[in-house]
């Protein structure tokens, strides 16, 4: 199969293939129809808006004490035994989990699910190393043998159909060609099984890290969670420093909310709560827990008062599977770790504006994903406020903020702001435009590729209605 690389900054070009390929089409609308339809049957007998309001202010609660919280974090974890680490950016993260392994003489890493891993490209950084990194996660072990990156970030193969995966697995390991699901999943534990037992080091991501216990919350379907975190003698967590919450209670409803926004489940299979490494007398476990707290651009988000509410982020995915681009694009196209709704507004801070200016647009502003979002984040609101500092007219807090506009744009835009705010000048404007509407061209730029020229009327609607009203008072 061609390995293909995709950059935010050819976002464009990557929708326009993707639009053009009627099997991504087919099976994101696909799969993307049966996790709506999951979503709201699982809400059906809740209080959707009252939990909603809940999680929103556990998050905001949480983030409002961040720096506290995390110091608490810290305080706790270490108290339990597990050993917390902090990273400025992915790099320092990679060369932190690099040095633990290499302390433990490890060739073999088994990783859990962990988009903060992705974000770091972790696995490239420990093969250059030559430390193996293995996906234990069904989707994410397809994606890392077809040589992908995760296209959802719940559902790393959601962009594969059963073919596409019989013929990796066949390809990749000499299981047989089949639509048989059941057989292609046990090969694909067989094949893992040994990978589990044989890992120097597990690595994993949190969902919820609980300040006031020091407990590592990790929410999994497959089992792979609990072997990578209990198997290997070394188990390295790692995170992005917004996943803090304070107290344990406020973990349930935040569960509730992300597995039934993120595949219509009322619980996942497992919940693992880990409190530290294997006790005296305690039959299994790692020898070694460490915590890596990653921060890659969150702390500058955070001073936003605005753009701090992207922090609250649970990692459903709800916004994407909702997203009337998403769903028709797929991840690939966002060229992004975080794809969607979220990763539009995530990775400008991440990857700078310079790179990702055209993700913020690469919405309809239909507000669907502030709609699903369980902890309710304006994300269509802090979409405008993205485009507002793609150009400059906003604050200047986002890296790269200001991308400079043609002088094309730039004058129009000053035009029609100067129409719109002198009402005798937009009056005239309109008349002598409806006067030359004959010579209206045909073609404006990128704007007439996919749609149809505007084209003046004779008479405005304002002169319509006022003529008709004369009409009206000559008849009476």
């Amino acid at each position: 199969m061609t390995v293909e690389t995709y950059t935010p900054r050819a976002f464009h070009r990557q929708a326009h293939d993707a639009l053009g390929n009627p099997q991504i089409r087919s099976n994101f609308r696909r799969a993307m129809d049966g996790l709506m339809t999951k979503r709201r049957d699982v809400f059906s007998d809740w209080d959707l808006e009252t939990l909603r309001e809940l999680g929103a202010n556990i998050r905001l609660r949480a983030l409002a004490r961040l720096p506290d919280l995390l110091e608490q974090l810290e305080a706790n974890c270490e108290a339990n035994g597990i050993r917390v680490h902090w990273a400025e950016d992915g790099e320092e993260a990679c060369r932190i989990i690099r040095e633990l392994c290499e302390s433990h003489g490890a060739k073999s890493v088994i990783k859990g699910k962990s988009m903060v891993s992705e974000e770091m490209h972790l696995n490239a950084h420990l093969e250059a190393a030559g430390i193996e990194a293995l996906e234990s996660d069904l989707g994410e072990y397809l994606v890392q043998l077809n040589e992908q990156t995760p296209s959802h970030i719940i559902m790393p193969a959601i962009h594969l159909n059963t073919d596409e995966i019989s013929d990796i697995m066949h390809e990749k390991t000499g299981t047989e060609r089949t639509r048989d699901v059941d057989y292609m999943t046990a090969a694909a534990r067989a094949q893992l099984r040994e990978r589990f037992m044989n890992a120097d080091v597990g690595v994993s991501g949190v969902n919820f890290a609980v300040a006031e216990t020091g407990t590592l919350c990790l929410v999994e379907n497959e089992g792979n969670g609990r072997m990578t975190t209990t198997v290997p003698p070394v188990h390295i967590a790692v995170t992005g420093i917004e996943k803090v919450v304070e107290h344990l209670r406020d973990v349930p409803p935040l569960y509730a909310l992300l597995t039934r926004s993120a595949t219509g489940q009322h619980v996942t299979t497992y919940f693992n709560m880990i409190s530290g490494p294997r006790k005296a007398g305690e039959h299994d476990g790692p020898r070694e827990v460490h915590l890596v707290l990653v921060d890659s651009g969150r702390s500058r988000i955070y001073q936003d008062n605005e753009l701090l509410d992207t922090l609250r982020c649970i990692r459903c995915g709800a916004c994407m599977n909702h997203c009337p681009v998403y769903t028709r694009v797929g991840g690939h196209s966002y060229g992004t770790t975080y794809p969607g709704p979220i990763g539009s507004i995530l990775m400008p801070h991440m990857l700078g504006l310079e790179e990702t200016k055209d993700l913020p647009t690469a919405s309809s502003l239909c507000g669907a994903c502030g709609e699903v979002c369980p902890v309710k984040i304006p994300i269509p609101d802090l979409l405008v406020r993205l485009r507002r500092e793609a150009v400059g007219e906003g604050r200047g807090n986002v890296p790269g903020a200001g991308v400079k506009r043609t002088k094309k744009e730039v004058a129009a835009w000053k035009t029609w702001q100067w129409l719109a705010t002198h009402p005798s000048a937009w009056r005239g404007s309109l008349l002598m435009a409806g006067k030359l509407r004959a010579l209206t061209p045909s073609r404006l730029g990128p704007w007439t590729q996919y749609r149809t020229a505007l084209k003046p009327a004779k008479r405005s609607l304002h002169a319509l209605v006022k003529s008709h009203r004369r009409a009206g008072e000559d008849e009476s």
